[in-house]
């Protein structure tokens, strides 16, 4: 039905809507992906559809004022659409463009699928007498990365303390080397590990192949969950011991079985009510309030409980109104489902369950059995289970162990968010009352943008500037930049910030005065700024899409780098002489000094006796020790510091230990290039050397001194 006249959307009766209407029309009865762009070309929503010409046809005939789909509406100025053969193509190229694209009211997981895991290396020992080589000898250790076939790979862990804990049991019960293969091969006796009975010294010999190999088969038994069948073979291995009259070695494997069965009791597990198929089990529960949302995914692998872990999704309201629309378009769809059914999976909750499931397992080792605290739409699951090659399956009313590990989950979830809410609290707190000390003209806190500068070096050497950025009451991670200094006397550092302000600020200037960008404080005014910045600079991402009915043109999508805009407060760290030379660059580019503001330490350098210093000529102003605005501004300000002083040190290193000028020199190999570096503190200094002083190091004859010097300058 379409829309009343009297209510008309935002593209209503204009040849915008004309065109989409025909566009929609001409759309086949097929299943495919959408794409809606407002004016700007800004991607707003992508979505899936079984039937793209229904789907899409109902944005524009339904009435949606008032609502979220109505207010993403009035904003559509453009369509793209994908046609694939199936829905679950559809699913996978759906949460791959969100996931690449980030559309504004799609509910969005961040990609952070670095799962670590638990490694065994080298083959299993074979038969023979004396120490073992390290190519014989199986070997735990800690992985995060993309595994291979080599070796055997145990996990996904919810984090990294979950693996060192299961390394540390294995060796207490199973005694596996975890030493690195250059430290095996020189052992000439035994570790401390051995002697602690953690290792069982195959590096010199004692323990034979065979036994080794028997406790490597033991350890991956019981991380696949054969725990039962592990502790049944060392029993029966016990008593033979015991009537062969060997008691220390019988005494062994009864303190090997206790340890083992304090694990599982420890775990509270039941792994007898589980079937084989059930043995690895993901925990899904979600909790959503406050317009934030957390999704806890718990891990059980092998029967045993490996922990859990928070996720914490974007764009929760907006996606969560979109995506219950969508499920209604699928129920009417169907002519399937009860009214409360239809409620049901129309929730909030329901809602950031299925974009976490579809998002996070693309590309993601999925288990078969999933325990989810809301329902989940069978054919998402059907998807799933065609693009991960597994049949998955969902249980959202457990029972027994099940429902135990879901209350845990659903705690956890609870827990979680609670905390974030509470993080986030605090942060606009901060943020508003800097607003109010500070008496900014800034309308909403959240679009406060404040950028704060640093400068970092050893004695001169390797300056390097940060700058951080904080807006949306946080730090924006991806905004950071770092600039290598040139063409300054090493150390000064008011230069360097002349150097840093200048090139930071000096194109957004040029827009602003061309009117480009708007430079009232708090306004949404944006100018693309190119910087020349080093680091965390956001790489280019590219996706191309391909139809399965008729080729399509590929779809491209270039992640840009953040648009910037004029701060409404830059911060240097530093007194009078550092905002004295911001001033100075600000008056050159014709920008407010007013922005500027220095934090100079306080008497004796003490935190929490900061005092801010003006540019404009105000006095300066000391917040208070436990002012939460001076809290603020020293995460920023230590921020600063603490990303200078990283990107400082790394170019240092890579000046003093990388020297590649000295490595192409003949004559000069890796002890007298490290004499070089060590005498001159660097290949700055080396090159700043004359002739004589290069041959004063030892190593060194006038002859190649001379090459030196001519190679460097």
């Amino acid at each position: 039905m379409n829309a009343p006249a009297d209510r008309p959307t935002a593209i209503a009766g204009t040849p915008a809507r004309e065109r989409l209407l025909a566009e929609v029309a001409a759309l086949p009865a097929l299943p495919g992906v959408y794409r809606w762009f407002d004016a700007q070309g800004g991607l707003l929503y992508v979505g899936k559809a079984r039937n793209l010409k229904k789907r899409v046809s109902s944005y524009l005939q339904k009435d949606h004022d008032g609502t979220r789909i109505g207010h993403m509406v009035t904003r559509i100025a453009r369509l793209e659409t994908t046609v694939v053969r199936s829905e679950a193509e559809a699913l996978l190229l759906e949460n791959n463009l969100i996931k690449t694209l980030d559309p504004k009211f799609n509910i969005l997981f961040r990609d952070d699928k670095s799962y670590p895991y638990l490694k065994i290396t080298g083959t299993r020992a074979a038969d023979g007498a004396g120490a073992l080589s390290a190519s014989h000898c199986a070997r735990m250790a800690y992985f995060r990365g993309a595994v291979d076939k080599k070796h055997r790979y145990f996990g996904p862990y919810p984090n990294a303390w979950a693996v060192k804990q299961t390394i540390q049991l294995m060796q207490k019960v199973f005694r596996l080397r975890t030493c690195e293969d250059t430290v095996y091969n020189h052992r000439s006796r035994p570790c401390l590990l051995y002697q602690i009975q953690r290792c069982s010294g195959p590096c010199v010999g004692l323990i034979s192949a065979e036994d080794y190999a028997r406790d490597v088969r033991d350890a991956e038994r019981f991380l696949l969950g054969d725990t039962q069948e592990v502790i049944d073979d060392l029993q029966s291995k016990m008593m033979v011991y015991a009537e062969a009259l060997e008691f220390e070695q019988a005494a062994a494997l009864r303190d090997r079985i206790g340890s083992l069965s304090k694990v599982l009791h420890q775990q509270s597990m039941d792994a007898s009510s589980l079937s084989a198929s059930d043995k690895d089990v993901d925990i899904l529960a979600v909790k959503v309030a406050g317009g934030r949302a957390c999704v806890n995914l718990a891990m059980v692998r092998g029967s045993r409980h490996l922990g859990d872990r928070a996720y914490f999704p974007q764009h929760v309201d907006d996606g969560a109104a979109l995506s219950a629309d969508d499920a209604d378009a699928r129920f009417e769809e169907d002519l399937a489902g009860p009214e409360n059914a239809r409620a049901m999976y129309n929730s909030p909750e329901a809602a950031v369950l299925e974009a976490f499931i579809a998002q996070h397992y693309i590309g993601q080792p999925v288990p078969p059995q999933l325990v989810t605290s809301h329902p989940v739409d069978s054919a998402l699951l059907d998807a799933l289970s065609q693009t991960s090659g597994v049949r998955v399956r969902a249980q959202h009313q457990p029972r027994e162990q099940r429902r135990i590990w879901l209350e845990m989950a659903a705690k956890g979830a609870e827990l979680s968010l609670a905390r974030l809410l509470a993080e986030e609290g605090s942060a606009q707190q901060r943020t508003r009352a800097l607003v109010e000390a500070l008496d900014l003209d800034v309308a909403d806190p959240a679009a406060l943008r404040i950028e704060c500068f640093d400068i970092s070096h050893t004695a001169g050497e390797a300056t390097q500037a940060s700058c951080v950025v904080y807006e949306s009451h946080a730090m924006q991670s991806a905004q950071y930049r770092r600039f290598n200094i040139e063409g300054v006397t090493g150390g000064d550092d008011y230069a360097a910030m002349r150097q840093v302000l200048t090139r930071r600020y000096a194109r957004l200037a040029e827009a602003v005065a061309a009117g480009r960008a708007d430079t009232h404080m708090g306004t949404a005014g944006r100018a693309t700024l190119e910087v020349d910045a080093v680091d965390i600079v956001p790489a280019e991402v590219e996706t191309d899409v391909v139809a399965a009915e008729t080729p399509p043109t590929p779809l491209t999508a270039k992640a840009r780098r953040p648009a910037a805009r004029l701060p409404d407060l830059v911060l240097v760290d530093g007194g009078r002489g550092q905002v004295s030379m911001a001033r100075e660059v600000f008056q050159e580019l014709g920008l407010d000094i007013g922005l500027i503001v220095g934090v100079e330490k306080g008497e004796g350098r003490k935190v929490g006796l900061e005092e801010l210093v003006f540019a404009d000529g105000r006095e300066k102003v000391y917040l208070g020790h436990d002012s939460a605005a001076l809290m603020l501004v020293a995460q920023i300000r230590d921020e600063a510091h603490r990303f200078a002083i990283t990107g400082m040190r790394a170019r240092r290193a890579s000046v003093r230990t990388g020297g590649s000028k000295l490595e192409d020199i003949a004559g000069v190999g890796p002890r007298k290039r490290a004499r070089l570096l060590q005498r001159f503190g660097g290949l700055r200094g080396v090159a700043s050397a004359g002739v004589d002083d290069l041959a004063s190091v030892e190593g060194i004859s006038k002859e190649l001194a001379e090459e030196i010097y001519r190679a460097l300058h």
